[in-house]
């Protein structure tokens, strides 16, 4: 059964997108068949999947709003993973979810019909919206990346938060995948200063990978490539290659412990 992992920050400019991108497509070049999922309105995703938003026949929106099909939605992408897109028409279904029953579980529902993969991960918009609801309520994990500075604590005790009511609203076994240091300069000292507190206070739950400022990592979704793709020896894909061996040990361990 698929591990579905929703990468989530409400804040933006940490990561979030680049990191949905890079462990997807590292996962897959290690073997697992892996799904990522857009489900920002924005399709940073898409575009850095090498997919053309502004070109899609079906995307997110028909998927999750108009019962599209699964297989009519999806499509491959320059990092080997399936990929369902999104343009800024998901913006609508935030809207259209809202008067719906199953508002909250939409996603997990049409998830139903896409068991054929080892991994899912599903990039989060930067808001604690409906759309970002419907991905906490479907995954069995959160991945958080974070930037080490301060206002980024502060977002992180609010997500916390949302996952607690998460798991009082119906997904109880919701756990935290793991926080992801992202865009790390070991010169600066509140940078070195706040690893220090998300290791005290969250211990295990932190990845060991840190993912570095990269100039890299900032070019590759120009070219429409996971930086793995672009340039793989570059620090930020080997990060990112590691964090994939990371999330797979972790899953690995889950199932022994069953």
């Amino acid at each position: 059964m698929a591990r579905r992992i929703a990468v989530a920050n409400q804040k933006g400019g940490v990561g979030k997108t680049t990191t949905s991108v890079n462990l997807a497509a590292s996962l897959a070049a290690d073997g697992a068949r892996t799904l990522l999922i857009d489900l920002d309105p924005q399709g940073n995703a898409t575009m850095g999947s090498g997919v053309d938003k502004n070109d899609l026949a079906a995307s997110a929106y028909e998927w999750l709003v108009e019962d599209e099909g699964f297989d009519a939605v999806v499509r491959s992408s320059t990092g080997e993973y399936a990929l369902v897109p999104a343009n800024a028409d998901l913006t609508a279904a935030e809207v259209a979810l809202l008067s719906a029953e199953d508002r909250s579980v939409r996603l997990r529902r049409r998830l139903d019909g896409a068991e054929a993969f080892d991994f899912v991960l599903i990039d989060c918009p930067p808001s604690l919206n409906v759309l970002t609801l419907n991905a906490l309520m479907a995954s069995d994990g959160v991945l958080i990346p974070m930037q080490c500075e301060y206002y980024a604590l502060e977002g992180l005790t609010a997500l916390l938060l949302t996952i607690r009511g998460v798991r009082q609203r119906g997904n109880a076994g919701l756990a935290i995948e793991g926080i992801l240091r992202t865009m790390y300069d070991p010169r600066n000292t509140l940078s070195r200063d706040v690893s220090r507190q998300l290791l005290s206070y969250f211990g295990q739950d932190v990845f060991r990978t840190v993912v570095p400022r990269n100039v890299r990592l900032a070019e590759a979704p120009s070219h429409g490539m996971p930086a793995t793709v672009y340039d793989p020896r570059c620090r930020g894909a080997r990060a990112y290659r590691a964090l994939a061996g990371e999330v797979r040990a972790r899953d690995a361990a889950r199932t022994v412990g069953r």
